[in-house]
């Protein structure tokens, strides 16, 4: 986050007397992993000799090739602000590489930087903005969490009402002290929820400041004797928890998004980005909402989009164009939640945008009225389409997608498709709580 070189981060180590380093990394799914090593260790992970067992990883390497190695990127260092009882503790993301020195197919972190590659070649560098939702809730007495808020509290509500203030305050400053540059933080439309809202960055730093970010959360809850959770939807009949994307593409330094002489103040590249987005997102609707949950969260009445529109004037398409103009137009990207791996979700993000401008795509008219009180017919007149109503949609949807398939490589479409209709299929097998409540006594 800071720029450092290798022998910066080692002369930190020493200085700062830092005990431990952990060497993170991200699974197919997002979820963040660590191989811990000593300080003694360090100039050996940075000259990438620290290795692990891959097979061991969901949806990393077969048992007969399973040695995979960490290459630190100097940049992410940063020493965690809170207490350790075993002294200080340091941080580094890794990308993974094979034995023969080549980038794993499987890792999350190359699959962006292969991404933001190709749109290099077009003259392209890829900016990104994150809103991430989450909740608070208390825990019991053997401290697992409950779906139980610990306030009433509404949109942009403050103490006494909100009593998550104090854990919320404690995030932010925390994040602060690990270089993330907070810009708003409020309580959210549903009780118990909440919204941190940190600057933009390039894309893979953005990725891995949302895996940062979550982890942060989680870690100053429990200090306060709660649980976070980015599960998007845990409570029914209130609102779920998103995490919607801004993005914008720059060339020769300048936001290639924005015209001063169109009507809306956006470029042909922004029509033509919008209008990939648009035709893809089904493709990668099980990246962006990757849960069985996730599409309980996607339901009309909700706030959450639920079908495939845009407009610069309001908020229920899918895709919303925000007020500001010149080097801060954006496209804001609102079905995505937070259990979304943030490598796949931008690379798939920018390839359907980037597969636009290539293709000259052209973009539907822009849907300016509330689509939630469009009926049915009006909304097949103006040719507006759903998102998948649930996984297996989603997932097959992904399937016949070569343009995902070629942005995430055979090795983990393939394993990230498998495992999701794994899911699905552990889910529909299971007889809910619903069934019972509504078909024993009948049936």
């Amino acid at each position: 986050m800071m720029g450092y070189t290798k022998q910066d981060v080692i002369k930190i180590i020493k200085e700062q007397d830092v005990k431990f380093i952990r060497l993170q990394f991200t699974d197919i799914f997002g979820q963040l992993k660590n191989v811990a090593i000593t300080a003694n260790q360090i100039e050996k992970a940075l000259d990438n000799k620290c290795m692990f067992d891959g097979s061991s990883i969901e949806g990393f390497a077969r048992i007969e090739e399973s040695d995979m190695y960490l290459y630190p990127d100097p940049d992410t260092f940063v020493i965690f602000p809170w207490k350790q009882e075993e002294g200080k503790v340091a941080r580094l993301i890794c990308d993974i590489y094979t034995p023969d020195g080549k980038p794993f197919e499987g890792c999350p972190r190359n699959i962006l930087k292969r991404s933001l590659k190709n749109a290099a070649k077009l003259g392209y560098t890829f900016n990104v903005g994150s809103e991430l939702e989450f909740f608070l809730f208390l825990t019991d007495e053997q401290g697992k969490p409950t779906t139980k808020t610990h306030d009433a509290a509404g949109y942009f509500d403050l103490a006494p009402i909100d009593l998550g203030e104090s854990a919320r305050k404690e995030m932010c400053l925390t994040l602060e002290d690990m270089g993330f540059e907070i810009e708003a933080a409020h309580h959210e439309v549903a009780r118990g929820q909440h919204e941190i809202d940190f600057k933009y960055a390039d894309a893979l730093k953005t990725a891995d400041n949302i895996n940062t970010f979550k982890l942060v959360v989680k870690t100053i809850a429990q200090k306060h004797g709660l649980h976070a959770t980015f599960m998007p939807k845990p409570i029914f009949g209130i609102c779920g928890s998103g995490m919607h994307i801004n993005q914008s593409l720059f060339k020769n330094g300048k936001n290639a998004f924005y015209d001063e002489k169109d009507k809306l103040g956006l470029s042909k590249i922004a029509y033509k980005y919008i209008a990939g987005l648009m035709y893809h997102i089904k493709s990668f609707s099980a990246i962006s909402n990757p849960l069985v949950n996730s599409y309980k969260r996607l339901v009309p009445g909700y706030e959450a989009p639920v079908y495939i529109a845009w407009s610069a004037r309001n908020r229920s398409p899918l895709v919303r164009i925000p007020a500001a103009r010149g080097a801060s137009t954006r496209i804001e990207l609102r079905n995505p939640d937070p259990s979304a791996n943030p490598y796949f979700l931008l690379a798939s993000c920018l390839a359907a945008g980037i597969d636009g401008i290539t293709k000259n795509m052209k973009i539907k008219p822009a849907v300016d009225r509330n689509i939630y009180q469009m009926t049915k017919e009006e909304r097949d007149k103006a040719g507006i389409e759903n998102l998948p109503h649930n996984l297996i949609n989603a997932v097959k949807a992904m399937q016949k997608s070569e343009l995902i398939k070629e942005t995430l490589g055979n090795h983990a479409f393939n394993l990230y498709t498998k495992s999701k209709i794994d899911e699905w299929d552990a889910y529909r097998t299971k007889v809910h709580q619903w069934e019972i409540d509504e078909y024993l006594i009948n049936y």
